[in-house]
C-alpha cells in the first residue's frame, strides 16, 4: 500500500519514513506542501492513505486536506502536529482531517494509527485479494493456490507480494513499465532502467515453481498482462 508522508523536520522524517518502511508500506516521504499537492494531483499514482505535517513550506497540511476535501477525494489523511489546544484539533478536524497525532508521539502509535484508517479500505477490510483460484493474503504476505491437488502457501518477497497484487488488482489489463514503476517504486527512487522486468522476472519464476508457468504475460512493445484464466488452474 502507498502512503504519501509529508514532514519538513529531517531527523523525524527519516525516522518515520524508516519505520513505515519496514512495515512494508511504499512510501513517498516530501518535505514541501507544494511538492505534495503535485504528488497528490498526478493521476498515475493512487495514494492510501496520506500524513501530513501541519506546518510546511509551501502549502500547509491543513491547507492540503482543504483541497483534497474540496475535490471530494476521500484519501483517509493523518495530521501531525506540535499544536495541541482543542481548537487546533477541531480546526484540523473541520479540514478533513480523519485523525490527529500530536508531537512528539510513539512509533508504535503512529503505526495503530495507520493502520486503523487504512482498515477503512475496502481491500485491506477483506485481507484477501483473489482471482480464480489464486488468493492473496495480507496478513501472510503469501499467494494461498488452491488446487485439485489441495491447498499451497506460497511465500513473496515485499515487492513479489506488491507486484502480484497491483497485477490481480487489474486482470487482463495491459500494464507498462511506467504504470508500475510509478505504483510500486517511490518517486524519490532511481532504480535501475531494467529493475521492471528484473521483477517481473523474479516473480515468474517464483509462480513457475508452483505450476503457474503463463500466469504474467509479456507483450513486447505495450507491457505486461496478468491472465486471469490463467489463475482457475
Amino acid at each position: 500500500m502507498r502512503i504519501l508522508f509529508v514532514e519538513d523536520e529531517p531527523d523525524l522524517g527519516e525516522a518515520v519514513h524508516q519505520v513505515l518502511q519496514q512495515e512494508r508500506y511504499i512510501v513517498d516521504w516530501v518535505q514541501d506542501g507544494t511538492e505534495a499537492w503535485h504528488y497528490l494531483s498526478d493521476p498515475w499514482i493512487q495514494y492510501k492513505l496520506a500524513v501530513l505535517d501541519w506546518m510546511l513550506p509551501g502549502v500547509s497540511g491543513i491547507e492540503l486536506c482543504r483541497r483534497l476535501r474540496g475535490q471530494n477525494n476521500p484519501l483517509p489523511v493523518l495530521m501531525l502536529t506540535a499544536k495541541d489546544q482543542m481548537a487546533d484539533k477541531v480546526a484540523g478536524l473541520d479540514a478533513g482531517a480523519d485523525d490527529y497525532l500530536i508531537k512528539p508521539f510513539g512509533m508504535e502509535e503512529l503505526l495503530a494509527r495507520v493502520r486503523a484508517l487504512l482498515r477503512r479500505s475496502p481491500q485491506f477490510q477483506s485481507r484477501q485479494l483473489q482471482v480464480g483460484t489464486l488468493t492473496l493474503d495480507y496478513g501472510t504476505s503469501s499467494l494461498i493456490s488452491l488446487s485439485l491437488s489441495g491447498q499451497h502457501q506460497i511465500a513473496l518477497s515485499a515487492k513479489e507480494f506488491q507486484l502480484l497484487e497491483y497485477f490481480m488488482q487489474h486482470p487482463n489489463q495491459i500494464l507498462n513499465r511506467s504504470q508500475i514503476m510509478n505504483q510500486l517504486w517511490e518517486m524519490q527512487a532511481e532504480p535501475m532502467s531494467n529493475v521492471v522486468a528484473a521483477q517481473v522476472r523474479l516473480l515468474r519464476r517464483k509462480l513457475a515453481e508452483h505450476g503457474y508457468d503463463n500466469l504474467i504475460e509479456t507483450l513486447y512493445g505495450l507491457g505486461y498482462r496478468f491472465n486471469a484464466d490463467h489463475a482457475n488452474q
